[in-house]
């Protein structure tokens, strides 16, 4: 048995190790799969290799069949089988929480929790918009859906805390909760990292002159099921508490998970002159920093001028 190769149900094959299981209890439920011939071999070997205490909880795949010595090193090593949940850049709480409810794997506790509920399940304080870091997440099955939630949350607390001691210190967001809310903003704006530090440095322009940012995103996210695919001249003068036409200064929360680079870009904005910029329809913009200058811009790239 422990030269040769147990015999898999299927493949790849998967089975569990509840916490505080034993070799025999694993042994048995193994034996009786027909994974193993007898319900002690593996129990036998374990002893006479010295690893009878060192096996570890969790689920294991197996995606080949395996000797029984190579089975008690993945018991005794602990390796499980996890899978990967990836949360991209500039995507928001709903799309997470539609994501996580898509993966058959995990432990759905979420469904039909409101936004406060889940906040406070993960002891946050500000709305949950934008605290979530986006980034691969490993777990494994089984595990519950806010288990996900409060390690996104506990990364970007630590990204955000560690990186804001650090800022450039004339930028005009004072507080580490507006720099996470400008951040989104960048994020949304563009998906060119070079042009990240110059986003930035136009909004921060306009927060010191007292001009409002008049950017499309957050209008979007104010419009929330409304928002048809397109922004109207009405959309525009529609008053929402994320309209940035309609009112001065930054939105109320973020509209948005940040990467790290958005909010790196928002600490350390290029030095630039730059007040607008507006899409060239390839994925980069023309900054501009006059008006005049904008509006040429304007009828270049949108209007075709």
């Amino acid at each position: 048995m422990a030269f040769a190769p147990v015999s898999l149900p299927s493949a790849p094959y998967e089975f569990d190790v509840p916490p505080g299981s034993g070799l025999k209890s694993i042994n048995r439920q193994l034996s009786a799969a027909g994974v193993l011939p007898d319900p002690e071999s593996l129990r036998v070997l374990a002893l006479i290799a010295g690893k009878a205490r060192s096996i570890q909880a969790g689920t294991y795949r197996l995606e080949r069949p395996v000797t029984g010595l190579e089975l008690l090193d993945k018991l005794s090593r602990g390796d499980v089988f996890y899978l990967d949940a990836r949360f991209v850049e500039g995507t928001t709480l709903s799309q997470w929480l539609a994501q996580l409810a898509s993966l058959p794997r995990l432990k759905h506790t979420l469904a039909g929790q409101a936004e406060p509920a889940i906040r406070a399940l993960l002891g946050e304080t500000d709305p949950l918009e934008g605290w979530l870091f986006p980034d691969t997440y490993r777990f494994a099955p089984g595990t519950a859906d806010v288990d996900i939630l409060r390690r996104a949350h506990a990364v970007m607390k630590k990204r955000l805390a560690e990186a804001w001691p650090d800022r450039d210190p004339e930028i005009p967001v004072k507080t580490p909760y507006e720099a996470l809310v400008l951040a989104s903003i960048v994020e949304k704006e563009t998906g060119q990292a070079a042009e990240r530090p110059l986003i930035a440095s136009v909004f921060e322009n306009r927060l010191r002159r007292g001009m409002r940012l008049q950017t499309d995103p957050t209008v979007i996210y104010g419009l929330g099921d409304k928002y048809d695919g397109n922004i109207h001249k009405r959309d525009l003068t529609a008053d929402t508490p994320w309209n940035t036409y309609t009112r001065d200064g930054l939105p109320p929360t973020a509209i948005a998970m940040p990467g790290a680079a958005s909010i790196r870009a928002v600490l350390h904005p290029a030095e630039s002159e730059y007040l607008y910029f507006v899409a060239r329809g390839d994925g980069t913009h023309e900054f501009s920093r006059t008006l005049e200058d904008h509006n040429r811009a304007v009828a270049k790239y949108q209007l075709g001028k």
